[in-house]
């Protein structure tokens, strides 16, 4: 999944963005409404976790932004402010869900995941394939019944790979959908997760290459 935070302040920010991290998440970061609208209008995210009250660019206008992209990305619009009415104004503008200030990590975790899976065609939380069991919510994977250890970059390839159902990925898909924006393209850091990611699920191998295009996982 693909997430960009932004929050003026910095420290929350990066304390979001780095607990995202955690459950196998890219995670964009920044500090004003001015640098959010120049990352929605060249990446695409699944989730934007966006402050309502944003120096430069007030986080209204960031929200109308990420929607007038015609993308898939849905809005978690943070506030300081609990009344009704301005919940009901952020959703009117298009947030797809509010939280207020302060608020649970758990909860915030619970509701990008929701909201990253309605960014995309319907899939269930749990992602079954060739004996890989993926539970999301959870973020754990087993093969057959035994527990895979993996850590969160590998569970991300492995996600984007099973969300895939069979087709293949190409190298700069993975970049961009389980690495940040700090990824740098002509790292060999994709063909490096494959390959641990390949050891750890063990034989046979459900992980194929596709010569000049990428990678499709198999039954």
């Amino acid at each position: 999944m693909r997430v960009l935070v932004v929050e003026d302040e910095q420290l929350l920010a990066d304390t979001i963005a780095e607990g995202l991290r955690r459950f196998s998440m890219a995670v964009d970061v920044c500090y004003d409404g001015e640098a959010a609208l120049e990352r929605v209008g060249v990446h695409a995210y699944d989730v934007v976790v966006l402050d309502r009250d944003l120096p430069l660019v007030h986080g209204d206008e960031v929200c109308k932004a990420v929607h007038a992209t015609g993308g898939e990305a849905r809005v978690l619009m943070l506030t300081a402010a609990a009344e009704v009415d301005d919940r009901v104004a952020g959703l009117g503008l298009g947030a797809d869900d509010y939280l207020t200030k302060p608020f649970a990590f758990a909860e915030l975790v619970a509701r990008v995941q929701a909201l990253g899976r309605r960014a995309r065609p319907a899939l269930p939380p749990v992602l079954e394939r060739a004996g890989v069991t993926l539970d999301l919510p959870r973020h754990q994977a087993s093969r057959d019944g035994t527990f895979l250890p993996l850590s969160p970059k590998e569970f991300a390839v492995l996600e984007v790979l099973m969300r895939a159902e069979g087709n293949v990925v190409s190298p700069e898909e993975l970049l961009e959908k389980a690495w940040d924006e700090h990824a740098d393209p002509f790292t060999n850091a994709v063909r490096v997760a494959v390959m641990t990611l390949r050891r750890k699920l063990g034989a046979p191998q459900v992980i194929q290459t596709v010569p000049g295009a990428g990678y499709r996982f198999g039954s």
